[in-house]
């Protein structure tokens, strides 16, 4: 898969961290970058224990600032993805009206998908590179935009995701002082045939569904597309800006 991939706006060799490379999407981006011709090192996290990968438990700031240090002998990397995303759990599933939230779930919501990436930012944004072309960018999903928001429900993944885009957005203008050739970006995948979007797919027509290995593919393409111009803004797998 990796020889259709093109990395081209980066520099040679580059060093690649995949955060969450054990789960759909994740997977989906470490196989395409495990033997592309570009990439030196690639390095993948997991939550649980895989061979191979680095553990890292997201909700956990002693565990992200730790890995980061850990990893600081790998630096600098060219291009860091967030791959992980929380939308339902064992007891926690999306809610249709405001008769379902609670505080709990609410919580899971951001922890993951708000929390998790303002501190990834804050102790992994260091280790991109400074010289050439650099990528920080996190799974991120249309129905975090507020601006177009149709339909309601879903409450605390609709606010954790527009939380997660304010993060990137405000982490982008800092980064223009002192790190001036990050990009920084939310990466919405589209509806992928993963287990996060399991219970949700009966309602998605086929031709929007992609596999993982098309969705990695995707956002490839638009991180080695992005421009500086572009840090802080939310892009869909088509290229499309998503408002926010």
């Amino acid at each position: 898969m990796s020889p259709n991939i093109d990395l081209s706006s980066f520099q040679t060799p580059m060093h690649v961290l995949i955060i969450g490379a054990s789960g759909g999407i994740g997977s989906a981006l470490y196989e395409h970058l495990k033997d592309h011709p570009q990439v030196a090192l690639l390095v993948g996290t997991a939550r649980q224990i895989v061979p191979g990968m680095v553990a890292l438990d997201l909700s956990e700031e002693q565990s992200i600032s730790s890995v980061a240090a850990d990893l600081k002998h790998r630096a600098p990397f060219n291009l860091i993805v967030n791959a992980t995303g929380f939308l339902h759990g064992d007891t926690t599933f999306p809610e249709k009206k405001l008769d379902d939230l609670n505080q709990n779930d609410l919580q899971a919501f951001f922890n993951i998908n708000a929390i998790a990436p303002a501190l990834l930012y804050r102790y992994f944004l260091p280790l991109l590179s400074k010289d050439g072309k650099a990528v920080m960018a996190h799974l991120s999903a249309r129905v975090g935009s507020i601006s177009d928001n149709q339909i309601g429900g879903w409450y605390g993944y609709r606010a954790a995701k527009a939380a997660q885009n304010m993060i990137t957005k405000t982490a982008s203008i800092e980064a223009r002082r002192k790190f001036k050739n990050a990009i920084l970006l939310g990466l919405h995948p589209g509806t992928v045939d993963t287990g996060l979007s399991a219970p949700f797919q009966s309602a998605v027509s086929p031709n929007k569904l992609f596999s993982a290995q098309d969705a990695a593919g995707h956002l490839l393409k638009q991180i080695n597309k992005a421009s500086l111009e572009q840090s802080g803004s939310c892009i869909a797998w088509d290229g499309a800006t998503i408002p926010f």
